[in-house]
């Protein structure tokens, strides 16, 4: 168990939730790049590591039906959670109202995406992950301070939001190694799963935002350097090769 993951994937939630207080300017063409960023970089590290390893196992027959599920889900949990996976902010009432279907959803999906985590050996992923949560969690801050919320009360659900995904991380782990209830059988399909939510949300982040499919510069320059840094980090790591074989 590699405790720096679960700080890392904690951390980057909690401070990316709590900037809500330090952010006097609109900072929203700035989530918007480090979206793109991100969700180009998650797209990559999908292609190019989990699908491969996903498919590698004995048991991978089923695994495209499992990817297709997840897909589905995430497109469910989006009714819920009104895309503030993707960094959406969007005005709500006035009334101290809690969005439960927006908090619940949202726990749900950051507690999936820790899960690959655990086979992440290269350390490829955990990063992509934590920087798709800053704005995540940013904007559920910013919807939980539309609606009245006082600092303790958002500190406190932006912790639950952030303890998600390490949380996730450590049910994995479990099941990898069978520590966790002996279904370490069923890991690639729960990762089929995970890996269809990785889909939907990468390319949502990365077609949604364009008017008339046109792509500014500054997003094409995130998107371009997300996938780089994933090719550099697959090859660097011997992924071209490993999967080569």
């Amino acid at each position: 168990m590699e405790i720096w993951k679960l700080v890392v994937l904690f951390f980057s939630a909690f401070l990316g939730g709590t900037a809500i207080f330090l952010v006097k300017s609109d900072k929203s063409q700035l989530l918007k790049l480090i979206l793109s960023f991100s969700g180009a970089y998650l797209f990559a590290i999908t292609v190019l590591h989990l699908i491969p390893d996903a498919y590698s196992g004995a048991d991978h027959a089923d695994i495209g039906l499992f990817i297709l599920i997840g897909f589905l889900l995430q497109i469910v949990l989006e009714q819920f959670s009104e895309g503030v996976e993707h960094g959406h902010i969007h005005k709500h009432n006035e009334n101290k109202v809690f969005p439960y279907g927006i908090m619940i959803s949202l726990c749900l999906h950051a507690f999936l995406e820790g899960m690959p985590v655990a086979k992440d050996q290269h350390n490829a992923l955990i990063y992509g992950i934590a920087l798709h949560h800053i704005p995540a969690a940013f904007a559920l801050a910013s919807i939980l301070l539309q609606s009245h919320f006082n600092r303790n009360s958002i500190i406190i659900y932006i912790s639950i939001f952030a303890i998600m995904a390490p949380l996730g991380f450590y049910v994995s782990y479990g099941l990898s190694t069978g520590s966790i209830g002996g279904i370490e059988a069923y890991f690639n399909k729960i990762m089929g799963i995970v890996i269809g939510i990785f889909l939907h949300i990468s390319t949502t982040i990365l077609f949604e935002s364009s008017v008339d499919h046109k792509v500014s510069k500054r997003k094409m320059i995130a998107v371009l350097c997300g996938v780089a840094i994933a090719l550099i980090g697959f090859y660097t790591s011997g992924g071209g090769h490993a999967h080569a074989h």
